[in-house]
């Protein structure tokens, strides 16, 4: 005889026996008691949290007779009168069950409401049970509404649907709504312990714990999930067994990979992900766990009893939290969520995973881009004065066009997208420290301002400077500049772009700001004409481009003026 699945024979009979939905069964439990009982429900949620098992439940709670055959309703059904079994075993004639997947149409909705007349033959109520009930056409939600507001006394409707946004609000109306909850990990694990318990299997709770996760909030996954491990574990339902089942990473990989961006090891970081693909893990998965992880290690380090110690990786937990810097972690979550969907695009999962650590490397809190910091892998951040923004004007850059890019179709002849026009410019050389800095002699004083550690209004300030004279002797120095903005060199800004002066020529440098129109070119001057060529000749590209030209003759399509921005 063919054994029956786990989500079949541990179907819940009674509302005792209902997990997670406690909120729903207190609520039709009172009303059966009372009997101040609706014409009509709709349960809504997700699959597997019960939807169904509700409706069978209500069916044999509303028909039972007892063993005696002379019960009345109860919100506790016998189980062993004839209504009770027979709904049980699918096969009660006042209780049908229809799938809205396959009978959508008028056609077959006017032939319910024809049958729903007359009344039950063996039954106190006649139930329709409607699944997916959101897959009925317009014509039959509209053929269905009198019914549904004003059925017959002896009939009762259940509803269920995983999408009620697309049941109309005129269906909504006439019912008394419920949405079931998905089930929290713990509870799915504390129930598949009864089950493996009851069935006599030996497992291994964290085993449990990978099939609940791997279940997303469905009883019914977690049970069928059971199942197939049993099958594959051929006897104890391990962590080991289960986890190579569904492909999933095991939390010392996940460890590894975060000790790995701590060390900055990038060559451990790409091991691992071959590791991975040798052993054909799921790295849409790992991605997911490993966002799991840092979700824990972000809660640790705000509330640290979040932890529960019964945890296997609560110590690293722990650890990993006192490690990483809370920007930090949350970068990198930010970075494994964001990357996941990207795995398709990538030429492999594996090269997207890979890019994905690589990624989680490149970009640490207060390194890389503007703020300084190194493009090596794996080798610490640079010092600041090794990042100079460019002190010369790039050479022209080269517009998108469809050979090297491709510019969106018109939605139409008189609308042209020309604003995504994008260009890409060369980087500039950067000078070398020795020929700006020689404390001996003047020094260029337009590379040194770029190449100052300063950020924000100091920044701003030296970038709108010109050097006027420069008193250079054995024990410090007097730089007196001009600025057309003295409205930027405030006491504290002067006396911090003097700082970072006297720490990089190792004596004391004092500054003296006047006010007046340079002779020369500031840096922000320099950064302005740079702006201004490269937008010019994004402009000229973009208008000798022939698929533009071709547009603007068929379409009479026009580039606006001031749109087209270089990169």
């Amino acid at each position: 005889m063919t054994a029956l699945a786990l989500a079949r024979s541990w179907r819940p009979k009674t509302f005792s026996q209902l997990v997670g939905q406690d909120h729903v069964v207190k609520a039709l439990t009172h009303a059966l008691d009372q009997g101040r009982l609706h014409h009509a429900w709709l349960f809504t949620g997700t699959r597997g949290v019960g939807k169904t098992t509700i409706a069978r439940i209500m069916a044999k709670a509303l028909n039972c007779t007892g063993e005696d055959g002379k019960g009345r309703m109860t919100s506790e059904p016998c189980g062993k009168c004839p209504a009770c079994m027979e709904i049980d075993a699918g096969r009660f004639v006042d209780y049908i069950e229809m799938d809205a997947a396959s009978n959508r149409g008028v056609d077959e909705m006017a032939q319910l409401l024809e049958k729903a007349a007359y009344a039950p033959s063996n039954a106190r109520y006649k139930v329709y049970m409607i699944d997916e009930v959101h897959m009925l056409t317009n014509h039959a939600f509209n053929a269905m509404l009198k019914t549904l507001e004003e059925p017959p006394e002896h009939v009762k409707f259940i509803l269920a649907t995983t999408d009620p946004q697309k049941i109309p609000v005129t269906i909504l109306s006439r019912c008394l709504q419920f949405n079931l909850k998905q089930m929290p990990v713990p509870l799915i694990v504390e129930h598949l312990e009864k089950v493996l318990a009851a069935e006599k299997v030996d497992y291994e709770t964290n085993a449990l714990r990978v099939l609940a996760k791997a279940a997303q909030g469905s009883m019914r996954d977690a049970l069928s999930l059971t199942d197939q491990a049993i099958a594959y574990a051929a006897g104890k339902v391990s962590e080991e067994a289960v986890r190579g089942m569904l492909g999933t990473l095991d939390d010392a990989y996940l460890v590894r990979i975060l000790d790995s961006l701590m060390d900055k090891d990038g060559a451990t970081l790409l091991a691992i992900a071959n590791e991975m693909g040798e052993r054909s893990m799921s790295f849409s998965l790992a991605l997911a766990d490993l966002s799991s992880l840092l979700q824990k290690i972000a809660a640790a380090q705000v509330v640290p009893e979040s932890v529960l110690e019964d945890w296997p990786e609560a110590a690293d937990i722990h650890r990993l939290a006192g490690a990483l810097t809370r920007e930090e972690t949350q970068l990198f979550y930010q970075i494994s969520i964001t990357s996941r969907p990207d795995l398709s695009l990538a030429p492999d999962e594996q090269t997207g995973f890979a890019m994905t650590l690589l990624r989680m490397l490149a970009f640490r809190p207060g390194s890389g881009g503007y703020g300084g910091g190194s493009d090596t892998v794996g080798t610490p951040s640079a010092p600041p004065l090794a990042s100079a923004r460019p002190s010369s004007p790039a050479p022209a850059a080269r517009a998108v066009t469809p050979s090297s890019g491709s510019i969106p179709a018109a939605k139409s002849p008189a609308s042209v997208a020309t604003t995504v026009a994008k260009s890409i410019a060369t980087p500039v050389p950067v000078p070398a420290t020795a020929s700006v800095g020689n404390v001996a002699n003047r020094p260029d004083w337009h590379a040194l301002m770029r190449q100052l550690p300063v950020r924000g209004l100091v920044q701003q300030l030296a970038f709108q400077t010109e050097l006027q004279d420069w008193d250079d002797s054995p024990v410090g120095v007097r730089a007196s500049v001009v600025t057309p903005m003295p409205q930027l060199a405030s006491e504290a800004s002067v006396g911090r772009l003097a700082e970072a002066l006297t720490t990089h020529f190792g004596k004391p440098v004092k500054v003296v700001i006047e006010k007046g129109e340079v002779e020369g070119k500031t840096v922000a001057k320099v950064d302005a004409q740079i702006h201004q060529e490269k937008r010019q000749n994004a402009e000229q590209m973009i208008a000798a481009d022939p698929f533009i030209q071709q547009l603007e003759k068929e379409f009479g399509a026009k580039v606006i003026s001031g749109s087209v921005k270089a990169l």
